[in-house]
């Protein structure tokens, strides 16, 4: 049977109605043929690596709403393979040979920054984190600090102390569940799989075949079937991270709440436990003077009780609280104080006895010492009932390794900055977290609920993803009322406002590049991850840019070693973007460029990067008075790059080493990437222009737009793809996965055609073919991603350290690219590989790295750069609005064949 499609003619024009009901009948007669040879649509392998999570479950337990989508993996689930982080003894012969005298460099500052300052360097090459295949979603919201637990529950992953983390795992720091039937305890058991050396004197052990976790940020659910109990337990934990809200998405605050399904013919009653040490496992919680006690808060008729535990260190001291609420139903008992020292049996007898814990009054001061929280309902025969805890922390003064400057967290701004802001914290979440969810479930539920062209592990990606805005070093502060985010430089002379609007209201915001790159808002990377930022907190996005802005017009001249040249120059040149606004171990805003491996005033992406950005935000906010304040230092960074075009011809040309984000690749002449960035910086430039009334700046950027154009085609343009660079090296016409960068947010700033066009449309998707063909599916089989440099033979490029790795962020916006070039399935597989091989291979969860290899290594934890998933996101949304039904049916389909090797 032959479809023909009504689009094309056989129909005429026809009806709406006409064509929606033939599309409807096609799709249903291409799903009736799936459901029937569903291999010969579906990519098997990436199903059966999600399988492959949940294969050691042996319940049929599925727990109490837990949603289908998300990452989904069983307690005893052990990843087959163990890699190790790059170091720099991966680093090639030839390599070496190249870079022998950064390499002596950096190992004489690393010594002077380790040994001398006692300091932590912002990249340490020698003592990179390994990689622990344990982490779940981070618990809190943006800006004030998060505490990661681990899928199989542990509390592992610090950063209370602003953009500085520790990983410890606090073993006392657990949910216990108690039974008792007729006034017998019949079961109590740690809901933990470890068997520590401490704490001999409680059950732990359990059996991790009867539970699995389940992630779909900012929510995660683990479920425990309880064996021989006919009991499941659903423990479900919420942040309030929450799109478009700038007051409870600041909250330093985690709820769990706690489903308990009792499947018996008799009832139960249920206890739970939580316990948490005064702490986080660093040394500090050894320096003496922390003390715990109880507390009762009652206030618009709802009560909460717990145990605050305040951590009295010198530097950022912090209260930490367990809570719950008071119910007629419920009782809440504590324990003040225990030692999570030796067997601390008397704290499990405790609760062993009657269910309850003591509740001693009164304060406890000790050097390290514990509290624990117990809630007890009963649960009917063949019922179910809830019991709910709160986990907050306040801190909300800080300040960073210099100790010069103190900031305010941005939740203060609601709770106070007195330091007693714990019970009230704990009470509005607890009050409040049911709101919470109902947002978070209107907000994901349309991506959630589009069965037939999202696939499931997508929806993962995209939601999962979001880790980084919380759990990247994140802080959130006030603006102080002496702060001067231009510098000094006034609107009236090309600067901005002392203090914008946008920023006097939503304050600063900083991430860092990865949790091992410890520097902030690193900005070369931040382009690829701002698309989760301007599309989710606008605001925040904004304000970044004022910061970035206020640091372009200002100049630091102290000279400074560049560690990959050898050469001294100005920490920070005028008129140029900052490399990040500074490292959290010394004074951010206040000192930028942390990064001293290259002189990034050199660099040619980082003012184009700037330019894009600021349309993009335009585009997307319709903001006037933002393109206004950043139209002047838009003209600034333009005119400072158009040095780099040595030769006049409208295109600038790279300067024989790695100056750009991809800094350990060299690149020589004009290229695709940086030549591709500045194409479409003069084109949004012409766009602005327009925007802001200027014609004479609309005629001058035009013609550099026409000539560069003609230049960027003649020099790269090989009749397939864009050559790296016009160096005419050996390598030079290596295929990059990211040559269509500057199309890419083109496309995502609603450009790309017409008058603004920077590039030849058939060229692009070319360009884009040869990209899928070679850097994707020659490369492990079509199943990890795109490479970064392809040779046109089909191997990949090793001719650096950065070549042949695959960047997760970087193929997130290439798939964007491809989507927004209606080349659906070829994006989506794309990017696939690379979650499949982070999330479900490499045990990479919560964690996602700035690159792996094919074998053997991979790069840089926890890292800014794949937020740019959220671009995809923009990308279909783009499509969906612009593209007819005959061109969308093809992702359409894409996702049939998902969900039916799925059914």
């Amino acid at each position: 049977m032959k479809l023909q499609d009504p689009a094309r003619g056989r129909l005429g024009a026809g009806s709406r109605m006409t064509l929606l009901l033939w599309y409807s009948f096609r799709n249903n007669y291409l799903l009736s043929i799936l459901v029937k040879s569903p291999a010969k649509m579906t990519s098997e392998w990436g199903e059966k690596s999600t399988a492959d999570l949940m294969s050691r479950y042996v319940s049929k337990e599925m727990g109490y709403e837990v949603p289908k989508e998300g990452w989904r993996i069983c307690l005893a689930h052990e990843f087959k393979e163990k890699r190790k982080p790059f170091q720099a003894k991966d680093v090639s012969l030839s390599n070496v040979l190249e870079h022998v005298g950064l390499g002596i460099r950096y190992l004489k500052w690393w010594y002077k920054k380790t040994q001398v300052e006692k300091k932590a360097p912002f990249i340490d090459m020698f003592r990179a984190q390994p990689l622990r295949q344990i982490y779940g979603a981070p618990l809190g919201g943006i800006g004030g600090g998060t505490i990661t637990r681990g899928w199989r529950g542990e509390f592992c992953r610090w950063q209370l102390n602003p953009g500085m983390y520790h990983y410890k795992t606090v073993t006392a720091n657990q949910f216990t569940v108690c039974l008792r039937r007729g006034g017998q305890t019949v079961y109590q058991q740690v809901l933990s799989v470890e068997r520590p050396p401490t704490l001999q004197g409680w059950n732990w052990g359990y059996c991790g075949e009867y539970a699995f976790y389940h992630a779909l940020y900012p929510r995660a659910w683990t479920v425990y079937h309880l064996p021989g109990q006919n009991v499941t337990l659903t423990c479900r934990q919420v942040s309030p991270v929450i799109p478009h809200d700038y007051q409870d998405s600041s909250l330093p605050v985690a709820v769990f709440v706690w489903d308990i399904e009792n499947k018996n013919d008799y009832a139960l009653d249920v206890s739970i436990m939580f316990t948490m040490v005064n702490g986080s496992g660093h040394k500090d919680d050894k320096s003496g003077g922390h003390w715990n006690e109880p507390f009762h808060l009652e206030k618009e008729g709802e009560a909460v009780s717990g145990v605050l535990l305040h951590h009295c260190t010198t530097v950022n001291p912090y209260t930490l609280c367990i809570a719950a609420r008071e119910q007629p139903d419920r009782e809440v008992s504590h324990q003040t104080a225990f030692s999570p020292k030796g067997t601390c049996s008397s704290l499990w007898s405790d609760l062993i006895t009657d269910g309850r814990l003591d509740s001693p009054t009164g304060q406890c001061l000790k050097t390290k010492v514990g509290a624990a929280l117990a809630v007890g309902c009963s649960v009917p025969a063949q019922s179910r009932n809830t019991l709910e805890f709160c986990l907050a922390w306040d801190m909300p003064k800080i300040t960073f390794g210099s100790r010069e400057r103190e900031h305010i967290r941005r939740y203060t701004r609601y709770f106070g900055t007195k330091g007693d802001a714990s019970p009230s914290l704990s009470h509005y979440a607890l009050t409040h977290y049911k709101q919470w969810e109902s947002s978070i479930e209107d907000w994901q539920k349309p991506i959630l609920q589009d069965r037939y062209s999202l696939p499931s592990w997508y929806k993962s990606a995209l939601f999962n993803e979001l880790y980084f805005v919380a759990d990247g070093g994140t802080v959130w502060t006030e603006l102080s009322e002496d702060a001067d985010v231009s510098g000094g430089v006034r609107s009236e002379n090309g600067g901005l406002p002392a203090q914008p609007a946008v920023v006097k209201e939503y304050g600063r915001f900083a991430y860092l590049e990865g949790q091992e790159y410890r520097m902030y808002n690193t900005y070369d990377v931040h382009f690829y991850a701002s698309f989760a930022l301007i599309m989710l907190w606008p605001k925040l996005a904004l304000s970044v840019q004022y910061d970035i802005a206020g640091s372009v017009v200002q100049q630091d001249p102290t000279e400074r070693l560049h560690l990959m040249s050898g050469r001294y120059s100005p920490v920070k040149s005028k008129n140029v973007v900052p490399h990040d606004i500074g490292d959290p171990d010394d004074e951010p805003w206040q000192r930028v460029n942390a990064y001293l491996i290259h002189d990034t005033a050199d660099w040619k992406d980082l003012n184009l990067k700037f330019v894009l950005q600021v349309y993009r935000d335009v585009h997307l906010t319709q903001d006037n008075q933002y393109l206004r304040d950043m139209w002047p230092v838009c003209q600034a960074v333009m005119e400072s790059e158009l040095k780099f075009d040595l030769d006049g011809d409208g295109l600038i040309e790279n300067s024989g080493y790695a100056d750009q984000t991809y800094d350990g690749w060299t690149v020589t002449g004009p290229s695709a990437y940086c030549g591709g960035l500045w194409l479409a910086s003069l084109c949004v430039m012409c766009k602005m222009a327009r925007l802001v009334e200027s014609e004479e700046s609309y005629q001058r950027y035009r013609d550099l737009l026409d000539r560069g154009s003609a230049a960027f085609d003649k020099l790269l343009w090989n009749g397939k793809y864009y050559n790296y660079d016009s160096s005419g090296r050996d390598l030079s016409n290596s295929v990059m996965s990211d040559q269509c960068a500057g199309h890419w947010f083109l496309r995502a700033s609603g450009l790309g055609d017409g008058e603004y066009q920077a590039f030849p449309k058939e060229k692009i998707q070319t360009a884009l073919k040869s990209i899928f063909d070679l850097n994707v599916m020659s490369f492990a089989g079509g199943q990890m991603g795109a490479v970064n440099g392809m040779r046109p033979e089909g191997v990949p490029d090793r001719s650096s350290v950065q070549s042949d790795e695959v960047w997760i962020g970087v193929v997130y916006g290439l798939a964007a690219t491809m989507i927004h070039e209606g080349m659906w399935e070829e994006g989506m597989r794309s990017a696939e590989g690379c979650y499949r091989t982070v999330w479900e291979r490499l045990g990479m969860a919560f964690q996602t790295p700035e690159a792996y290899c094919e074998k053997g290594i991979y790069r840089s934890l926890a890292y800014m750069r794949p937020l740019s998933v959220w671009a995809m996101q923009l990308a279909l949304n783009t499509s969906q609005k612009s593209q007819t039904p005959s061109s969308t049916n093809r992702l359409a389909m894409y996702g049939v064949s998902q969900a039916v090797s799925k059914s």
